[in-house]
């Protein structure tokens, strides 16, 4: 049986999540609330957001530097 659609963006999106925080890692940068948005969650379409999450300035700050 074919896997609902909600189900395979649930998957894709933790997956997503997972190589977001590989790639921030390797760049030295921790995302605390890094994961799936709860609210979004909770419907069915379109697919999950992906919180990025509180940081702390000088966070912040290193992701702008790494985006340059």
């Amino acid at each position: 049986m074919k896997a609902p659609h909600s189900a395979l963006c649930v998957e894709e999106a933790e997956d997503t999540v997972k190589e977001l925080r590989a790639a921030l890692a390797a760049a030295g940068i921790t995302l605390p609330s890094l994961g799936l948005d709860p609210v979004s969650l909770a419907r069915e379409a379109p697919c999950p957001l992906i919180e990025l999450g509180r940081c702390s300035v000088e966070t912040a700050q290193r992701l702008a530097a790494v985006l340059r």
